[in-house]
């Protein structure tokens, strides 16, 4: 059985007297443990897809289920307990708190679990050496490059162990080298930590780093190529 699987998923929302259906009956299935890139244009309902499988957005019909769970039918409660359990999510620009600290920033996530002092403390030093920052626990947002505040981000996705990885143009605001350094930590974790990614990108090369790669168009997907070619 697919990880996550889509039948008929639609979101759609009323702009004036018209109808805009970001996503538009789209049946799609995702195995554990892939790394799937989405592509499209800007408005070909990509960023709506990984919200929908991250429980942030709820569908407008159709069905989306996640590891046997079909979570579109989830209350508000339950949904977010859901999230917090299995959905880690990094961000363009990152989200940091800037008056926490990195290891302060990892930490959010397990606050919502059930979890002793020094057990969080196992979890957050685990994920700063990850991904490389362990000499930069007690630094600030502001005390780091932006590759650096990138991968404090992933630490805090990947902290509680989630069952998927979702990351909306992670690479967007970086320069090309840290934009490598990122991909190539991702597909460590991907590889290495056996974890499901899901990611939106513009970029061809941060694509090819995928193993599936899915172009999406007015809100259906437009035909999966064998391979994306960077350049």
């Amino acid at each position: 059985m697919p990880l996550i699987e889509c039948r008929k998923l639609t979101r759609s929302f009323k702009k004036g007297t018209s109808e805009i259906k970001p996503l538009d009956e789209l049946d799609l299935d995702l195995e554990a443990g892939a790394f799937v890139a989405l592509m499209g244009p800007s408005g070909s309902g990509k960023t709506t897809l990984l919200n929908l499988i991250a429980g942030i957005d709820r569908p407008t019909s159709g069905t989306l289920t996640v590891g046997g769970v079909e979570i579109g039918g989830l209350s508000r409660g339950a949904l977010a307990a859901w999230r917090s359990e299995h959905i880690g999510y990094i961000f363009q620009l990152y989200n940091l708190v800037p008056v926490l600290t990195a290891y302060e920033n990892i930490e959010l996530p397990l606050l919502l679990h059930d979890l002793t002092k020094a057990e969080r403390h196992a979890k957050v030093s685990t994920a700063l050496e990850l991904v490389g920052l362990v000499d930069r626990h007690d630094h600030f947002p502001r005390q780091l490059s932006g590759g650096q505040e990138q991968r404090v981000a992933i630490a805090r996705a990947i902290v509680a162990s989630p069952t998927i990885i979702v990351a909306d143009e992670p690479t967007g605001d970086l320069d090309g080298q840290s934009a490598l350094q990122i991909m190539d930590l991702l597909k460590r974790l991907n590889k290495e930590l056996q974890k499901t990614l899901v990611m939106v990108t513009h970029d061809p090369k941060s694509a090819a780093v995928a193993d599936r790669v899915l172009h999406l168009e007015k809100g259906r997907l437009v035909g999966e190529p064998d391979a994306v070619t960077a350049g």
